[in-house]
């Protein structure tokens, strides 16, 4: 049975969390259609603009991703902190570049004066805006709504595009984290899509490689701050090198079918997160298939569970064997 959204996401335990949308006819959708051979896939270039651009409005940041032809892989980073320090005129600014907002909100903008019970419910409408924009079901819904939109009125046609509401999986700590965004980034290269990171198209990869080469990271993607430290500014907490190095490196593997070789490389990074060549590989090409829920080492479970009063707990033995 499907767990409500509201029991899949504990920001005590995590902010980090993988999130997955099919299409409904997976064969040609964002792709080609094997019947007409009619192409979709400037349809991908649509989801990755209205992900980036989701991304500069909510307080939501992409660390990873690829537009695939028949689903998409995010990993998200939420900010609730920032989403609380915000001003509320800043919230209300922010929401309106996604939504017309109401008669109220329109008139707080405009300065015009408000009598008491209006700023009752005005107040009302701010909470609501600064929950919504620090929550990973409405970035969604407003991707994939406007992404179903704009294909079904291409086609001249009614009904799903998405197969159902997406799916999400936390990621409980820096092992979990680390394998999963190699496995996004990889997606295309497992796919035969793309031969290199560089050369895969609509992947957060690909952005990351081209900011990279001018000595740079991308604006629109959470930044790489190094090593985990107890006081560290907001980013990812690992080197961007290592990472990229250590992406290029499990695509040369997963290519060439020799998994034995990635034993005589050394890879700090996987040294540091404490997994194993051999897990490293399994993690990075099947982790979809091995986890259907949250992910991360025995010990992060047990806070996660207690937090969203879960009695069972999936994925232990799997997260035993490739993460402990």
């Amino acid at each position: 049975m499907a767990i409500a959204r509201k029991r899949q996401v504990s920001l005590v335990d995590t902010k980090y969390y993988h999130c997955i949308s099919r299409c409904v006819r997976r064969a040609f959708l964002c792709g080609v259609d094997n019947f007409t051979n009619q192409s979709y896939e400037h349809r991908r270039g649509w989801v990755e603009s209205k992900l980036l651009a989701l991304a500069n409005v909510f307080c939501i940041d992409v660390c990873a991703y690829a537009v695939m032809s028949n689903h998409t892989h995010l990993v998200l980073y939420v900010d609730d902190k920032k989403a609380k320090r915000l001003t509320d005129k800043a919230i209300i600014q922010r929401w309106h570049r996604l939504c017309k907002g109401t008669v109220l909100t329109n008139k707080y903008l405009q300065g015009e004066e408000l009598s008491k019970i209006e700023w009752l419910f005005l107040n009302e409408t701010i909470s609501e805006y600064r929950e919504r924009l620090a929550n990973i079901s409405w970035f969604m819904r407003l991707l994939n709504e406007d992404i179903a939109r704009r294909a079904n009125k291409e086609d001249n046609c009614t009904g799903r595009f998405w197969e159902g509401r997406f799916k999400s999986q936390a990621l409980l700590d820096e092992a979990a984290l680390i394998a999963c965004m190699a496995y996004v980034d990889l997606n295309p290269i497992r796919a035969k899509a793309a031969a290199t990171p560089e050369t895969s198209e609509h992947t957060s990869v690909k952005i990351r490689i081209e900011s990279a080469t001018a000595g740079k990271q991308p604006k629109q993607l959470l930044r790489f701050s190094g090593k985990s430290k107890k006081h560290m500014a907001k980013g990812l907490p690992f080197a961007l090198k290592s990472y990229l190095e250590l992406v290029e490196l499990t695509g040369r593997c997963i290519r060439e079918g020799k998994k034995g070789h990635i034993e005589s490389i050394t890879l700090p990074l996987l040294q540091r997160v404490n997994i194993t060549p051999e897990n490293w590989l399994k993690l990075t090409t099947q982790f979809s298939r091995v986890f259907h829920g949250a992910v991360g080492r025995p010990a992060s479970h047990e806070g996660y569970c207690e937090h969203l009063n879960r009695k069972r707990r999936a994925n232990v033995s799997n997260c035993e064997k490739l993460l402990a």
